[in-house]
């Protein structure tokens, strides 16, 4: 197992729950010119406000993919839209390497959490009421998904869907019977995939494309879905 994974903790490289960067993320999108203009860096300029508020905050958000997507957007053919946007910076993601990668989807909240979310996460999995046996369930399956995929969370792009049907979800990914057991089966029932391999590496890809829809379908949340850069 390759040494990063012992630094990022097992339920997601950082805590979710006490996460201080979420509450501080903004709750409308800047004027695309000024986030396209912004080459300041900075956690509270607009190009950081509009990447945290798309794809969530986190470490490497802040540390890498800011300072990466501006440097792209003086290097590349201009970006006329949000949607574009996106796109970039999914392009600037792929190039990473694994352990950035997983590090980076870590800023979304995990399935079934109900504290410290941001608002349009909080809209995302609570478009229907849950009951306890479901989150109970969900906390479960996590844990059980987690020492299956060590270093990465999951991420499902809801899409209006309940928790109850993420948790069938969940299940069918892990192999797993439908169940509303708060336990069972064991979390190490499943065993660990390798990290770097190739079942590995397809679930973290998997969970990179789904940021990607998870971002654009923000877009339309903000209405902001054809905005455009004007001079």
């Amino acid at each position: 197992m390759r040494s990063w994974i012992h630094s990022v903790r097992p339920l997601g490289g950082f805590d979710h729950a006490a996460n201080p960067l979420r509450p501080t993320s903004p709750s409308t999108l800047p004027p695309l010119i000024e986030a396209l203009s912004d080459t300041s860096g900075k956690q509270d300029g607009p190009l950081a406000s509009a990447l945290a508020l798309l794809f969530e905050p986190s470490p490497a958000l802040y540390s890498t993919l800011v300072p990466a997507v501006a440097s792209h957007i003086k290097d590349a053919p201009p970006i006329l839209s949000y949607r574009a946007l996106i796109d970039a910076s999914l392009g600037v993601i792929s190039s990473w390497p694994d352990d950035l990668k997983a590090q980076f989807i870590a800023g979304h909240p995990r399935i079934g959490e109900v504290k410290g979310l941001s608002a349009l996460s909080a809209q995302e999995q609570a478009a229907k009421a849950t009951p306890p046996e479901v989150l109970a369930r969900l906390a479960h399956l996590n844990a059980c998904y987690e020492h299956r995929y060590p270093g990465l969370v999951y991420i499902t792009f809801v899409n209006g869907r309940s928790r109850a049907e993420i948790k069938d979800e969940m299940e069918d990914v892990l192999g797993l019977e439908h169940s509303l057991s708060a336990d069972e089966p064991p979390v190490t029932s499943r065993g660990a995939a390798e990290v770097g391999g190739s079942e590995w590496k397809k679930e973290l890809e998997r969970a990179v494309i789904d940021v990607g829809k998870i971002a654009k379908s923000r877009l339309k949340t903000l209405g902001a879905d054809s905005e455009a850069a004007q001079a």
